[in-house]
């Protein structure tokens, strides 16, 4: 993939993101880093930022499966493995 046809796809990726969450560009901006660099994202704050909306939306743009855990005192890491092999 060319150098053009990359910016081209995440412009594209931004601008569907953005039809959605309104007012979040700097965290789309960031999600779209780590996601094409295949790094890890935590999303931290209070309810109703769209966060879950956010990477719902990321998912379905791009064909992926989305999956939500919700963090518990809890949770263990078996529990979040079990969930990718499902």
């Amino acid at each position: 993939m060319s150098l053009s046809e990359t910016s081209a796809l995440v412009s594209s990726l931004q601008k569907e993101l953005r039809r959605v969450i309104i007012g979040q560009d700097q965290v789309i901006a960031e999600i779209l880093t780590a996601f094409l660099a295949g790094g890890h994202c935590l999303l931290r704050g209070v309810p109703g930022l769209a966060k879950t909306l956010l990477i719902k939306t990321l998912a379905q743009a791009v064909h992926l499966k989305f999956s939500r855990i919700q963090f518990t005192p809890d949770l263990m890491p078996s529990d979040i493995r079990m969930i990718a092999f499902r």
